[in-house]
């Protein structure tokens, strides 16, 4: 997009001199301003990185090579990922979304969310004779593993996260018995612990970067000897997203973020921006959901997006905002990504031919 530049207007200094009415002068009529009189620059700061993270990535792509290599109906567990359009776009190519793995009819493909599930919900699969795909994000995966290491050494794990979020279950399923939710810092009053000497903390991989750390801070506060997980569990996406909006947010006036309601990321970037210093914030699915009003005396606007968001919804929402003079934009960067994840191995197998001996047998 190019950028526009308005055309000043005349110093304070210059529109003073020799313009006033001379004593005896006819009046004149006050001019309005032309159709071509400067008005006052809008712009648009675009945050980078936005959008898909490769883990999200890989779990659509997952979905899509599915019902390329074995056709429809694929079965997918919860949504694939948080975001109303990427759902219904796969809902069209024939992807079926289901509460629980039960509702699957025996011998048919089930995909689990990027999101990961419980070892109980694998188990169900099996039970239910269902091919499965497991497109948990590499980064949650890591999470799950290191929830199992520590139970297997008997630690106290406090999970922080937010409770009934798709991850947090997944993850607390892997050491029930071991894992306490912390849901943010004015839930740490509320934990109690077997040996305040082996305790360990885990997060979600999609919460705020600063309110992960003021838990982690009031935690350590009731716990000192606290052991911290060995690399960090909020994944480079949301980090990076947060990093950019903390960089554009003091300078907007208004930060739109594309992203699902349901999507943790996206709201947090909501978050994040007003913490910032924006003067508004809020997000929105899709271009049309701006409400008029929030442009009210807004000369620059920030705009982003949740890990889970295509990028074609961005480019509606930057058309939306050109159509209402917003043309200029600037890209704000915080981090460059070359992150990829390979695919589900489970796609390299013949899963409709595995489904059915499992039904035979």
């Amino acid at each position: 997009m190019g950028r526009m530049t308005a055309t000043p207007g005349p110093s304070p200094a210059t529109a003073a001199s020799g313009d006033a009415p001379r004593h005896g002068d006819t009046p004149q009529p006050a001019r309005t301003p032309s159709a071509d009189a400067p008005r006052e620059r809008r712009r648009v700061l675009l945050a980078a990185p936005r959008g898909y993270c490769a883990g999200v990535d890989r779990a659509v792509i997952a979905v899509e090579k599915a019902l390329e290599q074995y056709g429809a109906p694929v079965y997918v567990r919860h949504e694939i990922v948080h975001n109303k359009y990427v759902v219904k776009t796969l809902e069209k190519k024939g992807a079926i979304f289901v509460d629980e793995t039960a509702e699957v009819p025996e011998g048919n493909i089930v995909i689990f969310s990027a999101h990961g599930v419980a070892p109980t919900v694998h188990e169900e699969a099996r039970r239910g004779k269902l091919a499965t795909i497991d497109a948990t994000c590499p980064l949650v995966t890591k999470v799950h593993k290191e929830a199992v290491r520590y139970a297997k050494e008997d630690y106290d794990i406090l999970l922080i996260g937010h409770e009934g979020h798709e991850e947090v279950i997944g993850t607390s399923g892997e050491a029930p018995d071991h894992i306490t939710l912390v849901d943010g810092p004015e839930d740490v009053r509320n934990v109690e612990v077997r040996d305040p000497d082996k305790v360990v903390w885990l997060s979600q991989t999609t919460l705020s970067v600063d309110e992960t750390m003021e838990t982690v801070g009031a935690l350590k506060g009731r716990y000192p000897n606290l052991l911290s997980p060995p690399s960090d569990d909020i994944c480079y996406a949301t980090q990076n997203r947060q990093i950019a909006v903390k960089q554009m947010g003091a300078d907007a006036d208004l930060v739109i973020v594309v992203g699902s309601k349901n999507s943790s990321n996206s709201v947090r970037l909501v978050e994040v921006a007003l913490g910032a210093g924006a003067k508004d914030a809020h997000l929105v699915d899709y271009a049309d959901e701006i409400d008029e009003s929030w442009l009210d005396g807004v000369t620059t606007v920030g705009v982003t997006s949740g890990a889970s968001v295509p990028d074609v919804l961005v480019h509606g929402v930057l058309d939306r905002l050109a159509e209402r003079g917003y043309d200029d934009v600037e890209t704000i960067t915080a981090a460059e990504e070359s992150i990829a994840f390979s695919l589900p191995k489970e796609l390299r197998r013949d899963l409709r031919a595995e489904a059915k001996a499992a039904t035979e047998g």
